[in-house]
């Protein structure tokens, strides 16, 4: 996350903010008094992990990024800023005395957008920047209108994010981008994070993808966690994407702690008495109610005896019929 206190200090209205990263002290001196001098606002670091945090702090506009330092190497540290969310969009210039041809790939493959060979001229570099840059302002505006409307998501409990889908398979399954609600969910159901998209959700894609490209809307994938499930909803290929694409994915947890809550007040159960009958009226058995709860078998029976007794009936079956049916009444919405 981006340090607020550090951006407040940014004048970003009025100058672009550059990341130089060298590990020689004569070198940052040199572009850094000519940079600040046109008019730009210039941090500093002398290290990859110095440059890798100074990055998330400030989230400048440009990075200008030595390749050869001892440690951590330039190329590195473009993976890193490209692979985190947060900085994946800041354009990278590498700064080389490498000019084989192998070198120069290396920096592109990394997330180079472009490079200057050493030793550095500022004009030079400057003139470089005014192209990059140019770009950069026109991507954060649209990321900033497409970020209004994916936040304006979030507030009514609808997550969304782009996955990337190339025929050729290249970048196959990248996640794009994804609002703060989807980072929650997918870190909670799956254990994971951008860039790559959970592979269920992947082979999910994989699977319906012909179905959405001839606009006819696939099956939703839904997983469950206790009683909360997450829905997603392939929504539509983005627009201006190639063939095969970037599709965005909507998602919705739904819980039914109300609806387990609703069970126990209306039988007078206790909290895992009510869920044993929650889970037995969405069809599961004892074994896999035991998996569910971290419970034995057995333990679950006993559970099972005594919601018959409170309920007054003698069979799962009918159990089940008496909690399906005030469930109805409570809460309609409620999916078996």
């Amino acid at each position: 996350m981006p340090d607020s206190r550090l951006d407040r200090t940014l004048d970003r209205a009025n100058s672009d903010v550059v990341l130089i990263v060298d590990d020689v002290p004569d070198n940052l001196a040199v572009l850094h008094d000519a940079l600040d001098e046109s008019g730009y606002t210039v941090l500093v670091a002398t290290s990859g992990e110095a440059a890798l945090q100074r990055a998330r702090q400030a989230v400048p506009d440009i990075v200008l990024l030595d390749a050869m330092m001892p440690g951590m190497d330039g190329f590195e540290v473009a993976r890193r800023l490209k692979a985190m969310p947060e900085t994946a969009h800041i354009p990278i210039i590498f700064m080389t005395g490498l000019t084989e041809t192998e070198h120069l790939v290396a920096a592109l493959q990394a997330g180079g957008v472009d490079y200057v060979t050493k030793p550095i001229k500022p004009k030079e570099v400057m003139a470089r920047m005014g192209v990059h840059l140019q770009g950069a302002r026109r991507a954060r505006q649209e990321a900033r209108q497409a970020g209004q409307a994916r936040n304006a998501l979030d507030a009514f409990g609808y997550a969304s994010m782009t996955v990337r889908m190339h025929a050729d398979g290249k970048e196959d399954g990248k996640l794009i981008w994804q609002t703060p609600l989807a980072r929650e969910l997918l870190m909670r159901y799956y254990g994971t994070t951008a860039p790559q998209t959970p592979e269920p959700v992947l082979e999910w894609l994989r699977r319906h993808l012909p179905d959405a490209e001839r606009q006819i809307e696939p099956p939703r994938l839904t997983v469950e966690q206790g009683p909360r499930r997450l829905t997603f909803r392939l929504h539509q290929q983005t627009e201006g994407s190639d063939s095969g694409g970037d599709w965005l994915i909507v998602m919705r947890e739904i819980s039914d702690d109300a609806v387990v809550e609703a069970i126990a007040l209306s039988f007078k159960l206790t909290a895992r008495e009510a869920e044993v009958l929650y889970w037995v009226v969405k069809g599961k058995v004892n074994r896999d109610i035991g998996d569910i709860l971290g419970a034995s078998p057995a333990t679950i029976k006993k559970h099972l005896e005594r919601v018959y007794a409170k309920l007054g009936v003698e069979t799962r079956t009918a159990a089940a019929g008496r909690a399906m049916n005030r469930i109805r009444q409570l809460h309609p919405q409620f999916e078996c």
